[in-house]
């Protein structure tokens, strides 16, 4: 036993030996996995970090020049003509350049401590403040004077590139980074920051802080002192709100801000900022500033308007015009421009009755909608961007709606020939007792639908819309660009609210042939990276060429017949067409202005080359003394005519050709047109006299369409008002029952309430009393 015993210790022995001597353990599954990731990890990482140096170079590759024009050119936008001629740059200052001896080292000192604390000792990028930007954004702790960029990659994205948000991506950035390497490389950091100095934009139109420091100071920057640079140095974040004359606590935050970087950066002692912080933001402030302009004034008053309408055309188109460097080219025609200019500000064309009397006019070429042209007024003084009535909305067009709410639709949803009986008598507003009047208060009973349009009366086209509809009416000039807040109403069919530039693009259309090209007044933009970007209308059908060429037909006889409206628009020898407008007095107003007065005067003519719509009266026309008188109405056509004068002495004299779809007929010794295959049905349209008696021939007018017009409309109220123009040749005329009806289809009505129906309810209800707003 005792052997056995012996060899059993034996094997332990040994075991335990075997047990102790095998080494470590081998590691857990788990803690094997945790390594794979790891190395996985890394490895993407490095792979990652491989791509994204491969990604950079491969985008640094096509990296724009940086010159050193750039660099040191200012970052405004100009503006070219037509021709390619510098007409303007944004903002009334011309830079002052300031060499870097010349910059005060408390100034460089504000500009690094706020921008960029590292500028010495960084290459252009800093990671560290990249990273530590990213810090501060997601904690909230920068107060807004951290960001990622360096100073030399802000004189970078100010000198060569776009600051368009849409152009903020990794290419760019990757090009901006390697871009700011170089401009590191070759240039001192004297240089760069001299650049950056130059190049910011500080707000009212002024580039770089020496421009800055005589616009707002009246002195040099050497002449200011610790808190008025640290203001400048503060601005260029936000130039807008940070101008110390509009905003001055947000100025006065931003400037503090500064100064206690300054100090944490070791420029300045606490003391020293905090004795600036106690200084008034508005110490030394000039109140006349000091302007070394770079545009000539007189070309700066000519094109004022029209540089507004580009100013508000790229920034719906989202370009940065006061830091973008941009390069805009314009349709603007100088000399037509200049001409215009000329005719409504000098003595030399037309009388006009005071200086306060007003104009607005737009130009536009048919063929293109570029807008050639456009003034906002006269006797303006020295306002800069002033008040633009070429686009107010807020005026009505009178009769120059007719072609465009009630004849246009009606040639071309129901086939009106120009022939059309149309009918002159006693008509009132269906659901009220609102009668409408034309201008000379008689009805001539059945005549025309060209005879209603060249004499401009007003019963004939409010009939003529309710046959055609609301609804029609409404679509046919949203396909002229017009939209509206509000529903449109019978009352409309003699007076929108809208543009001489929407005019102006409405009646292009009918100049063309149909098509609706949208105004447009700037051509192309070249932004600082080189990029250009060209701009066009693209031409949309707006109605038939038959449409178009009718209603031209009938609009030449507004300017060449012994009874049109607008015989003071002729010039002898051209091709044109054109419709006159007239907007009266309200009733309870009519008897505080001489007979014959109104509030509003238009014309709107055309050729084949250009379309002019001209608008005149007084901003404040219900002002003593600012009426139009019935002589003074005339204004409109005379400014068009010397203007249209001028145009068509640059451009070729053709009439238009009846298309293929209009068919020629003889009426009454008169060549009329019809859509071929609608020649409608012809009835006795023989005139009555303008001095009373009604033709009675048929109670009824047939349109082409064999559709009726009758009087049958009902009286809800009470009052009885009235709605007409004022009369050319005053006589009266007896009163006839109340006429009206609803014809066409169930969307023509407008039974609306007295209140709707008897006020001119459009896109701007300005005038909600107003019962006598019509034509001429």
């Amino acid at each position: 036993m005792s052997s056995n015993n012996s060899s059993s210790e034996t094997r332990m022995s040994r075991n335990n030996e075997r047990t102790q001597g095998a080494g470590p353990k081998r590691p857990h599954n788990g803690w094997r996995l945790f390594r794979r990731i790891l190395f996985i990890i890394v490895a993407i990482g490095v792979l990652g970090i491989l791509a994204g140096a491969g990604l950079f170079f491969y985008y640094a590759q096509s990296a724009p020049k940086v010159t050193e024009g750039a660099l040191s050119s200012d970052t405004s936008t100009r503006v070219y003509d037509a021709n390619g001629k510098v007409i303007s740059r944004l903002g009334a200052q011309n830079r002052n350049y300031v060499k870097s001896p010349n910059i005060p080292a408390t100034l460089k000192s504000a500009v690094v401590s706020t921008e960029d604390r590292r500028f010495y000792k960084n290459n252009g990028v800093d990671p560290i403040r990249i990273m530590g930007a990213a810090f501060a954004n997601v904690t909230g702790s920068s107060l807004g004077m951290q960001g990622g960029s360096t100073l030399t990659q802000q004189l970078v994205k100010l000198s060569v590139f776009s600051t368009n948000a849409s152009d903020r991506t990794l290419k760019r950035k990757a090009q901006e980074a390697w871009l700011a390497l170089k401009v590191d490389h070759d240039y001192s950091k004297d240089q760069i920051l001299e650049y950056y100095v130059n190049k910011v934009y500080m707000g009212n139109g002024v580039y770089g802080m020496q421009t800055a420091a005589q616009y707002y100071y009246g002195k040099t920057l050497k002449s200011l002192d610790l808190a008025q640079l640290a203001l400048l140095a503060g601005m260029p974040q936000s130039p807008t709100n940070y101008d110390p004359t509009s905003y001055p606590a947000l100025a006065k935050k931003r400037r503090d801000l500064v100064l206690e970087a300054m100090a944490s950066n070791n420029a300045i002692t606490s003391a020293q900022a905090k004795q600036a912080e106690a200084t008034s933001i508005t110490t030394g402030l000039v109140k006349n500033h000091q302007t070394t302009t770079s545009n000539d004034p007189k070309t700066t008053k000519v094109i004022d308007a029209y540089l507004k309408q580009v100013y508000a055309e790229l920034k719906k188109k989202g370009y940065n015009t006061t830091t973008g460097g941009l390069k805009v080219h314009t349709n603007l025609d100088m000399g037509a421009q200049k001409k215009l200019y000329d005719i409504v500000n000098g003595n030399s064309y037309v009388s006009f009755p005071s200086s306060k009397f007003q104009v607005g006019s737009t130009i536009v070429n048919p063929n293109n909608g570029k807008v050639v042209a456009m003034i906002g007024g006269r006797k303006t003084g020295n306002v800069t961007f002033g008040l633009n009535r070429a686009v107010q909305t807020d005026r009505s067009s009178a009769s120059t709606a007719k072609p465009l709410m009630d004849y246009g639709p009606a040639i071309d949803y129901l086939y009106y020939p120009t022939y059309e009986p149309v009918k002159d008598t006693a008509f009132t507003y269906p659901g009220t007792t609102k009668n409408l009047y034309d201008w000379d208060r008689q009805y001539q009973g059945t005549i025309t639908m060209r005879k209603a349009l060249y004499e401009s009366r007003n019963i004939p086209a409010v009939r003529t819309l309710q046959n055609v509809g609301i609804k029609k009416a409404t679509t046919f000039l949203k396909g002229l660009g017009m939209t509206f807040d509000k529903p449109l109403t019978l009352q409309n069919g003699i007076g929108l609210y809208i543009s001489s530039e929407q005019e102006a693009a409405a009646y292009a259309a009918f100049a063309n042939g149909g098509t609706y090209y949208k105004p447009c007044l700037v051509s192309k933009v070249v932004t600082q990276d080189g990029k250009a970007h060209n701009y066009a209308s693209t031409g949309k059908r707006a109605m038939s060429t038959a449409t178009a060429f009718m209603l031209t037909d009938m609009m030449k006889d507004v300017i060449t017949n012994d009874n049109g409206s607008g015989r003071s628009a002729a010039i002898s020898g051209l091709y044109q067409a054109g419709k006159t407008g007239t907007d009266s007095y309200p009733d309870d107003y009519a008897d505080q202005v001489p007979d014959g007065a109104t509030m509003d005067s238009w014309f709107t003519g055309y050729t084949k080359n250009y379309a002019v719509s001209v608008w005149t009266g007084y901003d404040k026309q219900f002002q003593t003394g600012h009426y139009v008188s019935e002589s003074q109405t005339e204004i409109a056509q005379q400014i068009y005519k010397y203007e249209m004068s001028y145009l068509a002495s640059k451009s070729t004299n053709t009439d238009w050709t009846a298309p293929g779809t209009v068919t020629a007929t003889s009426q009454g010794n008169k060549t009329e047109y019809y859509v071929t295959g609608h020649a409608g049905t012809v009835s006795d349209t023989t005139a009555t006299s303008q001095y009373g008696s009604t033709n009675t021939t048929s109670s009824s007018a047939y349109s082409s369409n064999g559709q009726a017009t009758t009087n049958n409309s009902s009286s809800k109220t009470n009052t009885t008002t009235t709605e007409s123009s004022t009369s050319k040749e005053s006589s009266s005329t007896t009163e006839q029952k109340p006429g009206g009806g609803d014809g066409g289809d169930d969307d023509n009505t407008d039974s609306t309430t007295t209140s709707s129906a008897g006020s001119t309810a459009t896109s701007t209800d300005k005038h909600t009393n107003s019962t006598a707003d019509t034509d001429d």
